[in-house]
């Protein structure tokens, strides 16, 4: 090879040996729950996504209001249906207060909860909520809830398994 074609590849072989690096982050997390309040149909379209609800098509906002972050626990049981489950969760204080909040300011409107992406159920907001709990009544699997048990503590968790957390 000579020094030309070599002065010509070095440059390629660089880029390629750095597009592991551009990956090297932090791992994403495997499990997501998040809350998004409706929104109206004349807000900006990059910052809502349409999702049916109640036979409907309604609107929601991208940025989530409640996310698996501001979860201090959740205990899971059997919903309804007989095939999945439905969580039950508390929210820290800080996201508790935001959510008495929003729920005092959006009374008759939607909230839909997603896990890892995927709607799984919503609820009417008809008044405050003050006690900083929420419910997903369906649609989360038995892989899920072993993922979230991974990031957030059950209820009554030593103090170290929710530091680790």
């Amino acid at each position: 090879m000579n020094r030309r074609s070599f002065a010509c590849l070095l440059p390629a072989l660089f880029c390629l040996l750095s597009v592991p690096a551009w990956a090297g982050g932090k791992a994403g997390e495997k499990a997501s729950v998040t809350f998004h309040i409706e929104a109206d149909r004349n807000d900006n379209p990059k910052l809502i996504f349409p999702e049916p609800v109640g036979g409907k098509e309604r609107i929601f906002r991208r940025l989530p209001d409640v996310t698996l972050k501001d979860v201090k626990d959740f205990s899971p049981f059997q919903a309804s249906d007989g095939t999945t489950y439905g969580v039950l969760i508390t929210l820290k204080d800080n996201a508790a207060t935001r959510l008495a909040a929003l729920t005092a300011t959006n009374p008759d409107r939607y909230l839909l909860a997603m896990v890892n992406g995927r709607a799984v159920d919503a609820v009417l907001i008809d008044k405050q909520v003050t006690d900083g709990k929420l419910v997903i009544w369906k649609g989360i699997t038995a892989l899920e809830i072993q993922e979230c048990d991974k990031l957030v503590p059950r209820p009554g968790a030593k103090d170290k398994d929710k530091k680790k957390n």
